[in-house]
């Protein structure tokens, strides 16, 4: 195939319109979690730990034209000292933390419906399970998970039921 008959099936089966649809939540949810670290949970740690604003925790490295110290972070900058910004990568390390935490609820959440759902109804997706198999009485295909079969209707038992006729119901085997 070509890359653009590939990149045409790629973009039809709907794959793409999933990527633009989570990078697009995702680009929004992290927009909420970096609000939340630097409006509502950083200002009260920064005030406990003597400052307000993470960001201006820097060790400097080198100063720049005018010596320092310097009042913040902006400021060394500003004269083109080189600094180390861990107060920086502490908030970004924060938010990282939120939205980890946050997905890892979504999904566990997502997960338990899921289960829940296939409790109720019997429906499973696992890879590993067939959709048919055979009537062990007449041979014809039924849903894996039937317990009786819809052509004979034999019982089958549950869960997958026997694949071989039960003994006692089979003529001249008894």
């Amino acid at each position: 195939m070509s890359l653009i008959s590939d990149f045409k099936a790629f973009a039809l089966r709907g794959s793409l319109i999933d990527l633009a649809i989570g990078f697009t939540v995702g680009a929004a949810f992290t927009t909420v979690a970096e609000s939340l670290v630097d409006d509502l949970l950083m200002p009260p740690l920064g005030l406990l730990l003597g400052k307000t604003d993470f960001s201006d925790y820097y060790v400097l490295l080198r100063d720049g034209a005018p010596s320092g110290p310097y009042p913040s972070l902006a400021d060394a900058q500003a004269a083109g000292a080189v600094t180390w910004n861990y107060g920086s990568f502490l908030t970004g390390l924060v938010t990282f933390l939120i939205v980890a935490v946050a997905v890892f609820a979504l999904v566990r959440t997502v997960r338990k419906i899921g289960q829940s759902v296939e409790d109720e109804f019997g429906q499973s997706d696992e890879a590993d399970t067939p959709e048919t198999k055979k009537c062990a009485y007449c041979r014809q295909a039924v849903p894996y998970a039937a317990s009786r079969c819809s052509h004979c209707t034999s019982f089958l038992g549950v869960a997958g039921g026997p694949l071989t006729p039960d003994a006692a119901l089979t003529p001249g085997t008894a």
